[in-house]
Protein backbone atom coordinates (compact mmCIF):
# COMPACT_ATOMS: atom_id res chain seq x y z
CA UNK A 1 0.00 0.00 0.00
CA UNK A 2 1.22 3.36 -1.20
CA UNK A 3 0.03 6.61 0.09
CA UNK A 4 1.30 10.69 -0.77
CA UNK A 5 0.76 12.05 2.33
CA UNK A 6 3.52 11.03 4.76
CA UNK A 7 3.24 12.98 7.49
CA UNK A 8 7.17 13.51 7.33
CA UNK A 9 7.40 17.42 8.41
CA UNK A 10 10.93 17.80 8.32
CA UNK A 11 14.42 16.37 8.19
CA UNK A 12 17.79 17.04 9.06
CA UNK A 13 21.58 15.18 8.54
CA UNK A 14 23.50 14.46 12.74
CA UNK A 15 26.52 13.49 13.22
CA UNK A 16 28.69 14.69 10.15
CA UNK A 17 31.32 17.33 9.74
CA UNK A 18 28.37 20.01 8.93
CA UNK A 19 24.84 20.33 8.36
CA UNK A 20 24.97 18.85 4.78
CA UNK A 21 26.44 15.36 5.49
CA UNK A 22 25.03 12.71 8.49
CA UNK A 23 22.36 10.29 10.08
CA UNK A 24 19.43 10.93 8.28
CA UNK A 25 16.52 12.30 11.34
CA UNK A 26 12.93 12.59 10.14
CA UNK A 27 10.31 14.71 12.09
CA UNK A 28 7.33 12.51 11.68
CA UNK A 29 4.29 14.38 13.16
CA UNK A 30 5.88 15.13 15.87
CA UNK A 31 8.73 13.21 16.96
CA UNK A 32 12.31 12.94 15.42
CA UNK A 33 13.38 9.59 14.40
CA UNK A 34 16.42 7.77 12.12
CA UNK A 35 15.39 6.26 8.86
CA UNK A 36 16.15 2.13 8.34
CA UNK A 37 19.21 1.78 5.66
CA UNK A 38 17.04 -0.91 4.08
CA UNK A 39 14.36 1.83 3.24
CA UNK A 40 16.65 4.43 2.03
CA UNK A 41 18.15 4.96 -1.43
CA UNK A 42 20.22 7.42 -3.43
CA UNK A 43 16.40 9.14 -4.85
CA UNK A 44 15.43 10.01 -1.45
CA UNK A 45 18.60 11.50 -0.68
CA UNK A 46 18.69 13.27 -2.98
CA UNK A 47 15.64 15.19 -2.46
CA UNK A 48 16.64 15.06 1.27
CA UNK A 49 19.78 17.32 -0.24
CA UNK A 50 17.23 19.71 -1.97
CA UNK A 51 15.48 20.15 1.08
CA UNK A 52 18.23 21.27 2.95
CA UNK A 53 19.85 23.05 -0.06
CA UNK A 54 22.57 21.19 0.08
CA UNK A 55 22.71 20.27 -3.65
CA UNK A 56 22.99 16.32 -4.37
CA UNK A 57 23.58 13.47 -2.92
CA UNK A 58 26.98 12.12 -3.58
CA UNK A 59 26.76 9.11 -1.00
CA UNK A 60 24.29 7.11 1.32
CA UNK A 61 26.24 5.45 3.68
CA UNK A 62 24.48 2.70 6.30
CA UNK A 63 25.27 0.54 9.17
CA UNK A 64 25.17 3.76 11.23
CA UNK A 65 28.44 5.02 9.23
CA UNK A 66 27.51 8.73 11.44
CA UNK A 67 27.26 6.61 14.39
CA UNK A 68 24.04 5.04 15.92
CA UNK A 69 21.19 7.45 16.91
CA UNK A 70 17.97 7.34 19.30
CA UNK A 71 14.70 7.15 19.27
CA UNK A 72 12.30 5.49 16.95
CA UNK A 73 13.43 4.06 13.50
CA UNK A 74 11.23 5.05 10.92
CA UNK A 75 11.04 1.91 8.19
CA UNK A 76 8.67 3.37 5.64
CA UNK A 77 10.03 3.32 1.67
CA UNK A 78 10.61 6.14 0.08
CA UNK A 79 9.29 5.65 -3.71
CA UNK A 80 10.55 9.25 -4.89
CA UNK A 81 11.51 10.06 -8.57
CA UNK A 82 14.50 12.57 -7.64
CA UNK A 83 12.24 15.44 -9.27
CA UNK A 84 10.35 16.19 -5.83
CA UNK A 85 11.66 18.91 -3.65
CA UNK A 86 10.52 17.77 -0.25
CA UNK A 87 10.15 14.49 0.94
CA UNK A 88 6.78 15.60 1.70
CA UNK A 89 6.25 15.12 -2.10
CA UNK A 90 7.49 11.32 -2.08
CA UNK A 91 5.14 8.57 -2.07
CA UNK A 92 5.77 6.09 0.75
CA UNK A 93 5.18 2.45 1.25
CA UNK A 94 4.94 0.30 4.29
CA UNK A 95 5.71 -3.07 3.15
CA UNK A 96 9.37 -2.41 3.91
CA UNK A 97 8.29 -2.53 7.52
CA UNK A 98 11.04 -4.73 8.87
CA UNK A 99 13.13 -4.91 12.02
CA UNK A 100 15.98 -3.17 12.12
CA UNK A 101 18.31 -1.66 14.64
CA UNK A 102 20.23 1.65 15.37
CA UNK A 103 22.93 -0.35 13.81
CA UNK A 104 21.33 0.21 10.67
CA UNK A 105 21.07 4.04 10.39
CA UNK A 106 21.06 5.48 7.14
CA UNK A 107 23.93 8.27 6.50
CA UNK A 108 23.99 10.90 3.74
CA UNK A 109 26.32 13.19 2.56
CA UNK A 110 25.51 15.87 -0.28
CA UNK A 111 27.49 17.77 -2.61
CA UNK A 112 27.55 20.86 -0.52
CA UNK A 113 29.39 19.02 2.58
CA UNK A 114 33.22 19.72 2.90
CA UNK A 115 33.12 15.47 3.30
CA UNK A 116 31.81 15.24 -0.29
CA UNK A 117 35.99 15.77 -1.03
CA UNK A 118 37.06 13.04 0.81
CA UNK A 119 38.67 10.02 -0.09
CA UNK A 120 36.82 6.82 -1.42
CA UNK A 121 33.40 8.93 -2.34
CA UNK A 122 32.75 7.56 -5.40
CA UNK A 123 29.93 8.16 -8.21
CA UNK A 124 29.27 6.41 -11.89
CA UNK A 125 29.54 8.19 -14.76
CA UNK A 126 26.37 6.84 -17.20
CA UNK A 127 23.14 7.36 -18.13
CA UNK A 128 21.92 6.77 -14.79
CA UNK A 129 23.36 7.36 -10.88
CA UNK A 130 23.57 3.37 -10.12
CA UNK A 131 25.29 2.26 -14.00
CA UNK A 132 28.49 3.32 -15.55
CA UNK A 133 32.23 4.14 -15.01
CA UNK A 134 33.23 3.97 -12.05
CA UNK A 135 35.42 6.78 -10.79
CA UNK A 136 36.70 7.75 -6.72
CA UNK A 137 38.09 10.70 -5.49
CA UNK A 138 41.25 10.34 -4.45
CA UNK A 139 44.02 12.59 -3.06
CA UNK A 140 41.57 15.38 -4.16
CA UNK A 141 41.32 14.67 -7.29
CA UNK A 142 38.36 12.25 -9.85
CA UNK A 143 40.50 9.33 -10.64
CA UNK A 144 38.94 5.94 -12.42
CA UNK A 145 39.20 2.55 -11.68
CA UNK A 146 41.66 -0.10 -13.04
CA UNK A 147 40.04 -3.36 -14.16
CA UNK A 148 43.11 -5.60 -12.44
CA UNK A 149 41.91 -7.62 -9.55
CA UNK A 150 38.49 -5.48 -8.82
CA UNK A 151 35.80 -7.94 -8.27
CA UNK A 152 31.77 -8.39 -7.29
CA UNK A 153 32.92 -8.10 -3.68
CA UNK A 154 34.26 -4.51 -4.36
CA UNK A 155 32.15 -3.62 -6.89
CA UNK A 156 28.95 -4.72 -4.05
CA UNK A 157 30.62 -2.31 -1.94
CA UNK A 158 30.50 0.77 -4.60
CA UNK A 159 26.46 -0.68 -5.15
CA UNK A 160 26.10 -0.17 -1.48
CA UNK A 161 27.72 2.92 -0.69
CA UNK A 162 25.67 4.39 -3.43
CA UNK A 163 22.38 3.42 -2.55
CA UNK A 164 21.66 1.41 -6.14
CA UNK A 165 20.93 -2.39 -4.43
CA UNK A 166 23.53 -4.92 -5.25
CA UNK A 167 26.10 -5.53 -7.99
CA UNK A 168 24.86 -7.59 -11.12
CA UNK A 169 27.52 -6.71 -13.44
CA UNK A 170 30.93 -5.63 -14.44
CA UNK A 171 32.53 -5.15 -17.30
CA UNK A 172 35.82 -3.45 -18.87
CA UNK A 173 35.35 -0.37 -20.51
CA UNK A 174 38.07 1.32 -22.56
CA UNK A 175 39.81 4.92 -20.98
CA UNK A 176 38.25 7.44 -23.69
CA UNK A 177 38.37 11.04 -22.59
CA UNK A 178 41.45 10.10 -20.59
CA UNK A 179 44.95 10.88 -21.17
CA UNK A 180 47.62 7.87 -20.97
CA UNK A 181 49.50 9.85 -18.52
CA UNK A 182 46.04 10.62 -15.60
CA UNK A 183 46.65 8.33 -12.60
CA UNK A 184 44.36 5.82 -12.45
CA UNK A 185 43.56 3.72 -9.18
CA UNK A 186 43.87 -0.13 -8.41
CA UNK A 187 44.67 -2.34 -5.50
CA UNK A 188 41.23 -1.94 -3.55
CA UNK A 189 40.65 -5.13 -1.47
CA UNK A 190 37.18 -5.63 0.03
CA UNK A 191 35.66 -8.36 2.16
CA UNK A 192 32.05 -7.47 0.35
CA UNK A 193 30.34 -6.67 3.70
CA UNK A 194 31.98 -2.64 4.01
CA UNK A 195 29.38 -0.12 3.70
CA UNK A 196 31.98 2.41 2.20
CA UNK A 197 34.76 2.38 0.16
CA UNK A 198 37.08 4.12 3.05
CA UNK A 199 36.96 0.73 4.89
CA UNK A 200 38.27 -1.58 2.21
CA UNK A 201 42.24 -1.59 1.87
CA UNK A 202 43.73 1.50 0.19
CA UNK A 203 44.50 1.87 -3.66
CA UNK A 204 47.67 2.57 -5.31
CA UNK A 205 48.19 5.20 -7.89
CA UNK A 206 49.02 3.87 -11.58
CA UNK A 207 49.65 5.96 -14.80
CA UNK A 208 46.27 4.87 -16.54
CA UNK A 209 47.92 3.83 -19.83
CA UNK A 210 46.04 2.15 -22.38
CA UNK A 211 44.30 -0.19 -19.69
CA UNK A 212 40.57 -1.06 -19.11
CA UNK A 213 39.41 0.47 -16.02
CA UNK A 214 36.04 -0.66 -14.22
CA UNK A 215 32.50 -0.08 -15.00
CA UNK A 216 29.55 -1.48 -13.24
CA UNK A 217 25.72 -1.97 -13.31
CA UNK A 218 24.09 -1.95 -9.70
CA UNK A 219 20.31 -2.48 -9.48
CA UNK A 220 18.09 -2.89 -6.95
CA UNK A 221 16.30 -6.12 -8.57
CA UNK A 222 18.67 -8.44 -8.37
CA UNK A 223 16.78 -11.37 -6.77
CA UNK A 224 13.01 -12.14 -8.30
CA UNK A 225 10.40 -15.26 -7.74
CA UNK A 226 9.25 -16.69 -11.20
CA UNK A 227 5.44 -17.94 -11.27
CA UNK A 228 1.92 -16.86 -11.47
CA UNK A 229 2.53 -15.02 -7.77
CA UNK A 230 2.70 -11.72 -9.36
CA UNK A 231 6.27 -11.60 -7.72
CA UNK A 232 5.53 -12.72 -4.95
CA UNK A 233 5.26 -16.27 -5.39
CA UNK A 234 7.40 -18.68 -7.18
CA UNK A 235 11.21 -20.07 -8.37
CA UNK A 236 13.77 -18.01 -6.95
CA UNK A 237 16.09 -16.30 -9.34
CA UNK A 238 19.34 -14.44 -8.50
CA UNK A 239 21.09 -12.12 -10.85
CA UNK A 240 25.10 -12.64 -11.07
CA UNK A 241 27.98 -12.05 -13.84
CA UNK A 242 25.30 -10.98 -16.30
CA UNK A 243 22.81 -14.38 -16.08
CA UNK A 244 19.89 -15.22 -14.02
CA UNK A 245 20.37 -18.64 -12.10
CA UNK A 246 18.59 -20.32 -9.30
CA UNK A 247 19.16 -21.61 -6.09
CA UNK A 248 19.57 -24.91 -4.83
CA UNK A 249 17.45 -25.95 -1.85
CA UNK A 250 20.46 -27.61 0.48
CA UNK A 251 20.14 -26.51 4.14
CA UNK A 252 17.48 -23.92 2.42
CA UNK A 253 14.45 -23.04 5.09
CA UNK A 254 11.90 -20.88 6.62
CA UNK A 255 14.58 -17.96 7.67
CA UNK A 256 15.98 -17.91 4.30
CA UNK A 257 12.61 -17.33 2.61
CA UNK A 258 11.84 -14.61 5.17
CA UNK A 259 14.66 -12.62 3.66
CA UNK A 260 13.68 -13.34 0.44
CA UNK A 261 10.49 -12.12 1.33
CA UNK A 262 11.38 -9.04 3.03
CA UNK A 263 13.80 -8.24 0.70
CA UNK A 264 11.70 -8.10 -2.24
CA UNK A 265 8.48 -5.88 0.05
CA UNK A 266 6.29 -9.13 -0.20
CA UNK A 267 5.40 -9.80 3.01
CA UNK A 268 6.20 -12.67 5.19
CA UNK A 269 7.14 -16.58 4.02
CA UNK A 270 4.07 -18.27 4.45
CA UNK A 271 4.60 -21.90 3.45
CA UNK A 272 7.45 -24.22 4.68
CA UNK A 273 8.04 -26.21 2.87
CA UNK A 274 6.93 -24.84 -0.53
CA UNK A 275 4.97 -27.01 -2.56
CA UNK A 276 6.94 -28.11 -5.90
CA UNK A 277 4.14 -26.60 -8.15
CA UNK A 278 6.00 -24.11 -9.89
CA UNK A 279 8.49 -25.86 -12.12
CA UNK A 280 12.68 -26.16 -12.09
CA UNK A 281 14.63 -23.18 -13.90
CA UNK A 282 17.10 -23.42 -16.58
CA UNK A 283 20.73 -22.03 -16.24
CA UNK A 284 23.44 -21.65 -14.30
CA UNK A 285 22.61 -22.57 -10.10
CA UNK A 286 24.46 -19.82 -8.44
CA UNK A 287 24.10 -20.35 -4.58
CA UNK A 288 24.22 -23.28 -2.45
CA UNK A 289 24.08 -23.84 1.24
CA UNK A 290 22.46 -20.88 1.86
CA UNK A 291 22.26 -19.91 6.00
CA UNK A 292 20.25 -17.11 6.69
CA UNK A 293 19.34 -16.26 10.58
CA UNK A 294 16.01 -14.29 9.31
CA UNK A 295 16.61 -10.71 9.98
CA UNK A 296 19.13 -9.97 7.19
CA UNK A 297 17.50 -7.45 5.04
CA UNK A 298 19.02 -9.34 1.93
CA UNK A 299 20.11 -12.51 0.44
CA UNK A 300 23.20 -10.88 -0.39
CA UNK A 301 23.74 -10.87 3.76
CA UNK A 302 23.63 -14.43 4.27
CA UNK A 303 26.85 -16.80 4.30
CA UNK A 304 26.50 -19.46 1.47
CA UNK A 305 29.16 -21.71 -0.76
CA UNK A 306 30.81 -19.35 -3.56
CA UNK A 307 28.70 -18.50 -6.01
CA UNK A 308 28.19 -21.20 -9.17
CA UNK A 309 29.79 -23.94 -6.53
CA UNK A 310 26.97 -26.82 -6.16
CA UNK A 311 26.08 -30.09 -5.70
CA UNK A 312 22.63 -30.00 -7.27
CA UNK A 313 20.20 -30.02 -10.16
CA UNK A 314 17.17 -28.23 -10.98
CA UNK A 315 14.99 -30.36 -9.58
CA UNK A 316 16.44 -28.68 -6.94
CA UNK A 317 15.63 -25.16 -7.12
CA UNK A 318 14.47 -23.17 -4.01
CA UNK A 319 10.82 -21.90 -4.26
CA UNK A 320 9.27 -19.52 -2.56
CA UNK A 321 6.03 -18.31 -1.73
CA UNK A 322 5.29 -14.56 0.20
CA UNK A 323 2.23 -13.41 2.29
CA UNK A 324 1.95 -10.33 -0.69
CA UNK A 325 1.32 -13.08 -3.33
CA UNK A 326 -1.88 -11.76 -5.49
Amino acid sequence: MSVIYTGYVKGRLVGGSDRCSGRVQLQYLTEWGTVCDASWDLRAANVLCQQLGCGRAVAVPGQAWFGKGSGPIWADMFECQGKETHLSQCTVSSWNRVACSHGNDAGVICTGSSLSTLNGMVRLSGESACEGQLEVHHQHMWSRVLMDAWSFREASVVCRQLGCGSAVRIYSSSLSGTEETDVCLTGYQCSGTESHLVNCSAPHTFICSSNPHVSIVCSSESLKLVGDGGGCAGRLEVFHQGSWGTVCDDSWDLKDAQVVCRQLQCGAAITDPVPTFLGSGTGPIWLDEVGCKGHEMSLWDCPSVQWGQHDCRHRDDVQVVCSGMN
